[in-house]
């Protein structure tokens, strides 16, 4: 009983398992809404792209932006009570922002009751400010700029004495685009505003795509494939196989055929359940599901189960039945079906083993959120797993010198356990820091890892043993190279107690503010908040300049400054070579006057510095995502590719240094 339900767990889990370019991923309209007198409803629709989500209009403070309607101008009307929706929001805890946020998803609808008192000097206009974040990244807040006027209402929306005089049929709103703002122009007449687009299309912008993530998943579906290899449940079927089908013709020819056909059916077979979760999810699901709180405690659950299990305390099985008739399958059928059979009771009979890796291989590939994600990851794992059996038989007098099994392959299983107990808690983290419980902050986290490690390498010198480990005579020498490694990655993490950043396990430990005792101050911070200032500064010290489009609620931001802007040699360029200016795109302060502008055909006006900005990064750059950092000239010419979030250091120093390089020639 408790095999099956192990099995569903598993099953269950293994089954539900903004790049720098313009986005506009939410789609407003506004009407009047008819009606025989007052009040009447100014409707606003939201339409909201797949993936994305758009805030509510009441958020705690220190979040991020709130959908809010700023009424500018109201004439011949009274507004009536507040903003409502038809819908209820989306509400979860936001680990990012570390508070309760409310959302909505795929369409809203948000009405204003306003009672009219002179049809014909009737006139409201304004903007809606809103932000919309999907689960990679945030937007700079986007105004949505409305204007009702008296020729709108016609004969539907009267005041009650008009409606006393006359009793005419109401007829149908109409409704309203963004339009033209009546407003003196106030331009930027600067050459340093001037689009700079083609340029940086020429130089080759930097596009921080999926393949990257596919690549990790692939890499990481080999290295699974390695591991389960080595495993009990594997290694010894190896000989056993590949001897089969060298005894089962005397043509080693056709031998080796049938040998590399079973290697290719266990891709296959692999490969189909990787498949099929993409299928029936696609990437958002699961990236969905790797962000859920719920779902991350179950993660960790599963995770910690496996564990256990390769700990001794248990094994993970399938139905004997399952096992019996493939068996009866395979001898029953022949050539390439037969094979096929075989493939599959291989994975079925290693299931105990190779359960466990697949498991967390596909919990990587979800949180991951690419779309291929299961099945590249899978294919990496099946190719792994097939290779050898195809050149044991191509090359049998390898087969001699194979390691022979023994306790050395439990001590495989060990090992793996530590690491399933150990990336488990990055699990639990997500959750811990979901639920808002601080059960796990980061130097709680940080000495787990350290004891975790610790009693790794002391089992690696056979100081710790289980139930169904050999005794360890002596410490062979990839045991004490194993050891050593995993001694030092215990000691690497000791600072992090005192609140060194830990690059390398930044993306599994909790974040910095969760410590409670930091004595990191070591920060990269911008010489200028002003574009125009920035610049005239550079030309005068014949500097080029680093421009960091980023956001008071851009965590990504956060991520690369703590991450990349910390290395002593980004930094050292950074503050010595470039003029740093820091350009915050949510920035709320009021401009000392709004600027009128014409974007894409419609009329827009820029009422903050984050605003500008935001314009600013659109119009030269033809970009709107955050992180986005461009190098420039003095006159404001691009000197390399642009470049978004990606954390790698050494990319980022040759982008810092390419930069430098043409700025010297110029």
């Amino acid at each position: 009983m408790k095999k099956n339900i192990v099995l569903f767990l598993y099953i269950f889990i293994c089954t539900t398992v903004l790049k720098a370019q313009i986005a506009d991923p939410v789609k407003w309209k506004s009407e009047i809404e008819p009606s025989n007198g007052n009040p009447a409803e100014l409707v606003f629709a939201a339409m909201i792209d797949p993936g994305w989500h758009l805030y509510n209009i009441s958020l705690p403070e220190g979040g991020p932006i709130p959908t809010t309607f700023h009424f500018e101008e109201i004439k011949g009307a009274e507004l009536i009570g507040e903003i409502k929706t038809d819908s209820k929001p989306v509400t979860t805890h936001d680990p990012n922002f570390n508070m309760e946020l409310s959302w909505f998803e795929s369409s809203v609808t948000f009405k204003q009751s306003i009672k009219i008192t002179d049809t014909k000097a009737f006139a409201v206009k304004g903007y809606v400010e809103y932000m919309a974040c999907n689960d990679e990244s945030c937007l700079p807040p986007t105004p949505y700029e409305f204007t009702f006027s008296a020729q709108q209402i016609g004969k539907t929306l009267q005041t009650p004495a008009e409606n006393d005089k006359k009793e005419e049929e109401v007829s149908s709103p109409a409704k309203t685009e963004n339009t033209d703002i009546s407003q003196t122009n106030h331009e930027i007449v600067n050459n340093l505003w001037e689009p700079v687009i083609q340029e940086l299309n020429e130089l080759g912008n930097v596009d921080i795509s999926n393949e990257t993530s596919l690549w990790i998943i692939f890499i990481t579906g080999f290295a699974g494939g390695l591991l389960a290899l080595l495993t009990p449940c594997v290694w010894p079927m190896i000989p056993m196989t590949v001897s089969f089908f060298l005894k089962r013709t005397k043509d080693r020819k056709k031998s080796i055929r049938d040998a590399m056909i079973y290697g290719a059916s266990i891709i296959i077979i692999y490969l189909l359940l990787g498949l099929l979760i993409t299928f029936l999810f696609g990437a958002s699901a699961l990236n969905s599901l790797s962000t859920n709180a719920i779902f991350n405690l179950l993660f960790f659950a599963l995770l910690l189960l496996f564990a256990i299990s390769f700990f001794g305390a248990f094994d993970l099985t399938l139905p004997e039945k399952w096992t019996t008739n493939l068996d009866r399958k395979a001898d029953s059928t022949t050539g390439f079906i037969s094979i096929f059979f075989m493939a599959f009771t291989l994975a079925l009979v290693s299931f105990s083993c190779t359960g466990p890796i697949i498991g967390t291989l596909l919990v990587q590939a979800a949180s991951m959120g690419a779309t291929t994600g299961p099945a590249v990851g899978m294919f990496g794992f099946a190719l792994a797993l097939s290779v050898p059996f195809s050149l044991f038989a191509i090359f049998p007098s390898w087969l001699q010198q194979m390691p022979k099994s023994g306790g050395w392959l439990n001590s495989v299983k060990v090992v793996l356990g530590f690491l399933e107990l150990a990336l488990a808690l990055k699990f639990l983290s997500v959750a811990d820091l979901a639920y808002g419980w601080r059960i796990l902050d980061r130097e709680v986290f940080l000495v787990l890892w350290i004891v975790i490690f610790t009693l790794l390498g002391m089992y690696l010198l056979g100081k710790l043993k289980f139930s169904h480990d050999s005794d360890v005579p002596y410490t062979s020498v990839p045991r004490l190279f194993m050891a050593i490694v995993s001694f030092g990655f215990a000691i690497y993490m000791l600072p992090g107690l005192w609140g060194a950043p830990l690059k390398s396990i930044s993306a599994f430990a909790p974040p910095l503010y969760t410590q409670d005792f930091n004595l990191y101050k070591d920060e990269v911070h911008a010489q200028f908040s002003d574009y125009e200032a920035g610049m005239a500064y550079a030309k005068q010290a014949k500097k080029p300049v680093l421009i960091d489009f980023s956001g008071y609620g851009c965590v990504n931001c956060r991520k690369m400054e703590s991450a990349v802007w910390t290395d002593p040699k980004v930094k050292q360029i950074i503050d010595e070579d470039y003029v740093l200016i820091t350009l915050m795109v949510d920035d709320k302060t009021k401009l000392p006057e709004n600027i009128t502008i014409n974007e894409n055909g419609k009329t827009r006006t820029l009422r903050t510095i984050g605003d500008k900005w935001s314009y600013l990064q659109r119009y030269k750059f033809g970009a709107n995502a955050q992180p986005y950092y461009v190098l420039l000239d003095n006159q404001g010419k691009p000197l390399a590719p642009s470049y978004a979030y990606d954390e790698d250091i050494d990319k980022y120093i040759l982008f810092l240094e390419s930069g430098l390089k043409r700025y010297n020639k110029k």
